[in-house]
């Protein structure tokens, strides 16, 4: 069902974004658009560009952005100290196995995808060649990563890490999702007669909604196991973008905070392609 529902949400925000799109390919050929513009002047006006009142507030401070997904490949940075007694408990593997390799990941299968259904934007003009945009939003953050190696976490007296080196893997991966918050600043610099160059900065607050292992093996087949494993609750990233507003854009993200909250010491970071975005 929450599978279901994940599927659902980034078909949405993709339709949004391809109709967002079609809004901005009538409006270069000329025929009438219709938007919500908030100005210091006349304040709220729903109307098209075409109306003279709305011409006049044409520079809208004020938008909204529909169907934002990020699409990109995880990898971890890992500055935990493994000579430490927790380490050694947490990790119930030969000694061999106690270093950063333990986690290696498989990137072409790690992904990362975001989704922010509705992002608010507010723009600044500064003459009219540049702009400040500042957004804002809710969505959700998913990571994938795929083991390498049999690494598998489990939730019994206390957390732990282990080997499963018994049964054949197809597919062992750790999932988390949270629910995230950005607060973004870009700037857009005019490059050309109808093309800007983008790019900006940010950062965003996440609550975690579910973390959870997948295991598919020869022995048992799929198999699936929600449970906190020793994660925070909490995270936060800082977030990047380049690219040419219309044709392409890239987003980078660094997790500040820790996955786990004690012992391990690992940091997300992702790139990757944004579809849409304010």
């Amino acid at each position: 069902m929450y599978i279901k529902f994940i599927n659902a949400l980034l078909a949405v925000c993709l339709l949004a974004n391809i109709n967002a799109n079609a809004q901005e390919d009538e409006k270069k050929d000329g025929k009438k658009q219709t938007y919500i513009s908030l100005g210091p002047t006349n304040g709220l006006v729903v109307g098209t560009e075409k109306d003279s009142t709305v011409t006049r507030e044409k520079e809208k401070t004020f938008s909204v952005s529909f169907g934002v997904v990020d699409i990109g490949l995880n990898s971890l940075q890992d500055k935990t100290d493994y000579t430490s007694a927790a380490a050694g408990a947490f990790l119930n593997v030969p000694n061999g196995y106690q270093n950063e390799n333990l986690f290696d990941l498989n990137t072409g299968k790690s992904w990362n995808v975001n989704v922010y259904p509705v992002l608010a934007s507010w723009t600044a003009h500064n003459g009219k060649k540049q702009k400040v945009v500042f957004g804002t939003g809710i969505g959700l953050q998913m990571y994938n990563f795929r083991f390498n190696k049999p690494v598998t976490y489990v939730n019994t007296k206390v957390p732990e890490v282990y080997l499963d080196t018994v049964r054949s893997f197809s597919k062992n991966k750790l999932g988390m999702t949270y629910l995230s918050v950005p607060l973004m600043m870009t700037f857009k610099t005019k490059a050309g007669n109808k093309t800007w160059l983008l790019y900006g900065v940010g950062i965003t607050g996440g609550y975690r909604l579910a973390s959870y292992m997948k295991q598919v093996t020869t022995q048992d087949g799929k198999e699936k196991d929600h449970n906190k494993f020793n994660f925070s609750d909490f995270n936060s990233c800082v977030t990047a973008e380049f690219g040419l507003e219309g044709y392409f854009r890239l987003y980078a993200s660094y997790q500040l905070t820790a996955l786990h909250e004690t012992i391990l010491d690992q940091h997300p970071f992702c790139i990757g392609l944004r579809i849409g975005g304010i």
